[in-house]
Parts: structure tokens; C-alpha cells; sequence
């Protein structure tokens, strides 16, 4: 039975922290945080003709400015003495009250509870852009101390940006920046290799043998003696041959045998042999050595037995998501899952735990799933945190096993998220549904708070509709004659109306009035206007509809299944 090695909190990655994260718990670290980047964080969209969904969802922006509450916290950060408060101040007294300084100001509290949470063996790993990275390197190195800095990778994210004909004056903006820090001396390091240039591959590699491998010759001897290094290597072959010497580890040419040549050779002079004569007959038995025309031993180097380049601060090698990827989930700032595969089997190892406070659209969260390590997520929206499962239950099934804190537990919990946040509570609502919600602005929803679709007829050029709208105050049959409405001026199939209260008696009315939606295919019908409290849906009651053995389901782009299932690990402890 695959089961679930991680947990999805919905909330302030502050308060997250703070409340539920104890000291030395976690083992790495990574987080992509939003800054100033014009781009909002959007559900995974997606539209089988290939066409962008007409409405989308903005989950937050991702810029923060000064105002009172910015101001509020710098006072808290400066108030404690230390090297945060120093950089902190000497921010604010070179940038003033900007949007970087407000940035600055939130992330600084982040990073000191990121570093109490890290095990004294803990690494951190902070992707950003040029724009801030210079910053937030100072911040870094207040909160971790300077030497705990380990690299300042360079991630090639795109091709090129020319914009010369727009106006351009400057080089093209082709990479981010992850900073790497670790909270100590001792850190797990896995060393990882990348492959060797086609160049390089060419110039060096340009030997193969009878069997088609690329190999290199390299040197047999060395400067400086060390023990009895100096002695004869014999070697043989038939005379007036093409053929390559071979060693005459029999010492044939002590009784030469007709038609064979023999030769002695010793390294060059000044020059010893880098291996003892009992070490070079072994690599001969093992075919690492070849001899030159002129009889010189030289060592086989085999292209396909290398490991490859070790892991350099450049990264060059891990592409940028294209949109016709099938990893791509439509979300803008998706980082690929190779990259945070590599950090993570570079840093980390089976069984330990994984945090990334900004989890957005999951990736940390899948890789670690992947790579057999506990995990953590933190997002400060609802909506991510449904796309995230369902990326998960996509990649992994729903067997998977995960935990969600600060979600509603409890109809009286919904009541109160509905109370506090309204669009919250919608998009925690349509994920009990697994429905995508379709608006993009906090405004007038047109009677349309989230949508299903799906395809009973595989040959449809287009899926049909559910339409989902959620209540979080009182009801009455006038929303259920508002949503039969919706339902005819969309072409819809289904309507469902979530609600916390139990439906009046002339709303259930009203809703069977509507009819039924009749299978394209195997000819069953559904209650074309459905009533679900929310406490239905908690206790198990789902909607009525096609189900995806009986119909092909559009509603989100789907992750693509995982090639191998994850090992069962222990549960997480705090």
C-alpha cells in the first residue's frame, strides 16, 4: 500500500512556523519566494483544444509594499540586538521605504524561524532572481553567518531574450540565482555529476575500440618515485603486424617464440611508472592498458565508465518547462522538477525531511515524494493547496496518503473561514469537488464560482460542464432559480450549489424541477441541479456525476503518473 510521507499546511508560513515546527526538525530547506516578478500564481488551466482557459484565477500577487504592517514588523526585526537588526537597519537606511525594503522586512523573520527549524546539520537552499539576490545574500549571511555560505548557483532559465527592437539597452536577463547555506560544518553532500560536453566528449574521447566505446589514453608514469617504479615493462607481437603490442607478462622473450618480436620499455627519463609492476599486470588483465606503436604502456580511460563532471555552480543543463511539456501544470513561475531533484538528492538523503515554505504549485513537495523523502508545504491560499493534492493524487494515486492542517475540519471550522474569508472558503470548497475555480477578480462572479468538466462522449470536440457555486451565508430557493439560470445561459450539463446550511424544502423542489442530465453514451441520468451542504461533502456525500471510468475528466491539466512509487517512510514527528 503506497502511503504518504508528507503534510500540506494552509496558512502564514510565519505562523506555520512558529506554531507547529519545532527546533531541529527539519533536514533541508528550499523556497522560491515572490518578489516584484509581474506574474500572479494561476491554476493548473487547461483546455483540451489547446485554447487558454477564458477565466483565471489570481491567488495572490507577488509583491509586497511598505505600509504600516512592514513597518510594524522592521520594528520588531530592529528592536532584537544582533547582526539581523545591523543589516536590517543599514537596508532601510540605503533603501528607505521601497517595495524591496518590504520584502526584505518580511523575509527576515522567515529565514531566522527557517534556521531555528534546521537541524544543526540542516542546508537551505534560496531561489531568487538578480533583482534581489544581492540582498538577500547580506541577509543570508546576518542570519546564517558568512561562513556557512556555500555556493551562489547560476540556473540558465530561458534561451535568450532579445528585445533589441523594443528598445533594449543592456544584456538579456537569462538567469536566476539560488543561494546555498547550511547551518553548520557537517551537511549531507551526495555528490552529483553532470555529462561531459559533446566538445569535450570529441576532443578528449576520440578513441574506440573493437567495440565501439569511446575511451581517452592517459599517462602511466609519474614525477616522484614511490617504491619500485623504475622496472621493465615487456611487451610483444608478431613481427612485420599491425597489431598492437601486448604485454608478455610470461616473459616469453626470455624463449622467443619464431615469427614474434619482443621489447622492454621504461618510462621516460626523469619520469617513473605511477603503479607498482604487480598493479600494472592487473590493469592489463582488466584491459585498461593499451600500448603505442612504439611498445609505451599508456592507460585506458573508458567514456562510459566515467561519472561524469561533478556538480559545478553553473547549471546550464537543466532546461526551462516549455508549455507542450507534459510536466507543464500552467502555473507560471513552475520551476522543473529536475532542478529540485538535483538539490535535493545532492543535500539531503532517504527518509529526511523536506521543507519548502512557498510551495506553491508542489514541485519540492512531488520531487521529495519522488526521491523517498518526508515532506512539508506551506501556502498561504487554499487554491494551492487543492491544486497541489490533486498534482499529487495525479502523480502518485489517491491511495496517497496526505495530512492538511489549517484546512476546515469541522462544518463549524468552514463557518468560520467563510466569515473571515470568503474566497478561502470558496476555493476550500470547490476542492472538496475537485472543481477549478474560474474567476479571476474578488468581484462579481456571474453565478459561477468554480466548474467541472468532463467528456462522456470521448469523440466531443469540447467537455461539458458542471457549474459550481458556494454559499457561505443563508439560502434560499431564489439561489437555486439563479443557478437553473446560470445553468441555461452556459449550456451547462450540471449545476451544484454548496452551501453550510441544509436546503429548504421549495429549494429541493426548485432544483428537481430541472431534470436530468442524460450519459451520451451509456444513456444513465444525473439530477441536473444537485443541493450539498458542506457537511455532506465532509461525511463522504459527493456530487452526482459521470464518473472517470464512465467519462474523461478536463477540469485540470493532469501531472503526469510517476515511473516508480516511492518506498513507504516513517511518519513525520515535531
Amino acid at each position: 500500500m503506497l502511503c504518504g510521507m508528507g503534510t500540506l499546511y494552509y496558512g502564514d508560513n510565519l505562523d506555520i512556523l512558529r506554531r507547529y515546527l519545532g527546533d531541529a526538525t527539519v533536514d533541508l530547506v528550499y523556497l522560491d519566494p515572490p518578489f516584484n516578478s509581474a506574474q500572479d500564481y494561476n491554476a493548473f488551466f487547461h483546455e483540451k483544444d489547446g485554447s487558454a482557459a477564458a477565466s483565471q484565477i489570481k491567488a495572490f500577487e507577488d509583491t509586497w509594499h511598505w505600509d504600516t504592517e512592514a513597518m510594524r514588523v522592521y520594528q520588531s526585526v530592529t528592536e532584537q540586538p544582533g547582526k539581523v537588526s545591523d543589516v536590517m537597519q543599514a537596508f532601510y537606511t540605503f533603501l528607505g521605504g521601497n517595495d524591496m525594503m518590504a520584502y526584505l522586512t518580511m523575509m527576515a523573520p522567515r529565514l531566522v524561524e527557517l534556521r531555528r527549524v534546521l537541524k544543526p546539520t540542516g542546508s537551505l537552499y534560496l531561489h531568487c532572481d538578480p533583482t534581489a539576490s544581492h540582498y538577500l545574500k547580506l541577509l543570508l549571511d546576518a542570519v546564517f553567518g558568512g561562513q556557512n555560505f556555500r555556493n551562489e548557483i547560476i540556473w540558465k532559465r530561458s534561451s535568450s531574450h532579445g528585445d533589441i527592437k523594443q528598445g533594449m539597452r543592456r544584456c538579456g536577463r537569462i538567469h536566476d540565482v539560488l543561494l546555498f547555506y547550511t547551518k553548520g560544518d557537517s551537511y549531507p553532500w551526495n555528490p552529483v555529476f553532470t555529462p561531459y560536453d559533446k566538445e569535450y566528449v570529441e576532443s578528449i574521447y576520440r578513441f574506440q575500440d573493437e567495440k565501439g566505446r569511446r575511451y581517452a589514453e592517459d599517462n602511466l608514469t609519474a614525477a616522484r618515485p614511490g617504491g619500485e617504479v623504475s622496472y621493465e615493462w615487456r611487451v610483444k607481437r608478431r613481427k612485420n603486424s599491425d597489431e598492437r603490442w601486448i604485454a608478455d607478462l610470461e616473459e616469453e622473450h626470455l624463449h622467443p617464440r619464431k615469427g614474434w618480436e619482443y621489447l622492454g620499455v621504461r618510462p621516460y627519463k626523469g619520469r617513473y611508472w605511477a603503479y607498482s609492476k604487480q598493479n600494472m599486470i592487473k590493469m592489463w588483465k582488466a584491459g585498461q592498458i593499451i600500448h603505442r606503436r612504439t611498445g609505451f604502456p599508456r592507460f585506458k580511460r573508458l567514456l562510459d565508465e566515467q561519472p561524469g563532471v561533478p556538480l559545478q555552480d553553473i547549471w546550464t543543463d537543466v532546461n526551462p518547462l516549455a508549455g507542450s511539456e507534459k510536466e507543464r501544470l500552467g502555473y507560471p513561475t513552475q520551476k522543473p522538477l529536475a532542478l529540485l531533484e538535483r538539490i535535493i538528492a545532492a543535500s539531503s538523503n532517504a527518509g529526511d525531511l523536506v521543507l519548502d515554505p512557498f510551495c506553491g504549485c508542489g514541485t519540492t513537495v512531488d520531487a521529495a515524494q519522488r526521491l523517498g523523502r518526508k515532506w512539508i508545504g506551506i501556502d498561504i491560499t487554499q487554491l494551492a493547496i487543492s491544486l497541489i493534492k490533486n498534482r499529487l493524487y495525479d502523480t502518485y494515486s489517491k491511495r496517497l496518503k496526505i495530512e492538511t492542517i489549517g484546512e476546515p475540519a469541522s462544518p463549524a471550522d468552514a463557518a468560520i473561514l467563510a466569515s473571515q474569508d470568503k474566497f478561502q472558503f470558496q476555493w476550500w470548497a470547490l476542492g472538496l469537488v475537485s472543481a477549478r475555480p474560474v474567476e479571476q477578480k474578488k468581484g462579481a462572479d456571474h453565478g459561477i464560482d468554480g466548474k467541472i468538466l468532463f467528456r462522456d462522449d470521448p469523440r466531443s470536440a469540447r467537455p461539458e460542464q458542471i457549474v459550481i457555486q458556494v454559499k457561505g451565508g443563508k439560502t434560499g430557493v431564489k439561489d437555486v432559480r439563479d443557478l437553473r439560470g446560470v445553468l441555461d445561459r452556459e449550456k451547462a450539463a450540471m449545476g451544484v450549489l454548496i452551501s453550510l446550511h441544509e436546503p429548504t424544502g421549495p429549494m429541493e423542489t426548485e432544483a428537481a424541477s430541472a431534470g436530468f442530465y442524460t450519459h451520451k453514451v451509456n444513456g444513465r441520468q444525473y439530477p441536473r441541479l444537485q443541493l450539498r451542504t458542506v457537511k455532506e461533502l465532509m461525511e463522504g456525500r459527493s456530487i452526482e456525476r459521470p464518473s472517470t471510468v464512465a467519462a474523461l475528466d478536463d477540469t485540470f491539466k493532469k501531472a503526469p503518473p510517476a515511473d516508480a512509487q516511492p518506498t513507504e517512510q516513517n511518519e513525520l514527528e515535531f
